[in-house]
C-alpha cells in the first residue's frame, strides 16, 4: 500500500478509534509514527504503545486513554501537510488553546512538543496540534 502521509493516517486512525470508543488501535510501524506516539505518551494523551509483529509485517498497537468515558484527546489535527509544509521558528511558535494543548514539532534535535522545543530553543516543522 502506497501511503503519502503517514502522520495524517495515524491521526485519522486515532480520531476514528476514539469516535467508536475503542481502547486499542493498530497502525503500520515507522520511526516517525513511533516518535509522535512517544510525545503523545509523554504528554499524557495516550496510555501506551508497543511494537507487534502481525502476519510478517510490523505494526504499532496504541492504547488510548479515556477519563470518565471521554477521550483524553479532544481534538487532534494535522498542520503541516504534504501539499503545504508549515515551518516555524521558536519565536513565532504560538500556543495551542492558550497553553492547554500542544504542538508536535519535527526539529533538527528530534520530534518533540512545543514546550520542549522552546526549552531547546529550536524551531521546525509543525506536524500536528493536540488538545
Amino acid at each position: 500500500m502506497n501511503l503519502n502521509d503517514p502522520i495524517g493516517d495515524l491521526i485519522t486512525r486515532i480520531r476514528n478509534a476514539q469516535m467508536r470508543g475503542r481502547s486499542k488501535l493498530s497502525t503500520p510501524a515507522s520511526t516517525l509514527r513511533t516518535r509522535v506516539l512517544q510525545v503523545l505518551k509523554d504528554e499524557g494523551y495516550i496510555r501506551d504503545f508497543r511494537d507487534i509483529e502481525n502476519e510478517g509485517h510490523k505494526e504499532i498497537e496504541v492504547e488510548l486513554k479515556y477519563f470518565e468515558g471521554a477521550p483524553a484527546i479532544h481534538e487532534i489535527q494535522r498542520v503541516s501537510k504534504p501539499g503545504r509544509r508549515v515551518y516555524s521558528s521558536i519565536k513565532d511558535l504560538r500556543l495551542v488553546r492558550n497553553g492547554l494543548g500542544i504542538s508536535i514539532i519535527s526539529t533538527p534535535k528530534g520530534v518533540m512538543s512545543d514546550n520542549a522545543a522552546r526549552d531547546a530553543n529550536v524551531g521546525g516543522e509543525i506536524l500536528c496540534e493536540v488538545y
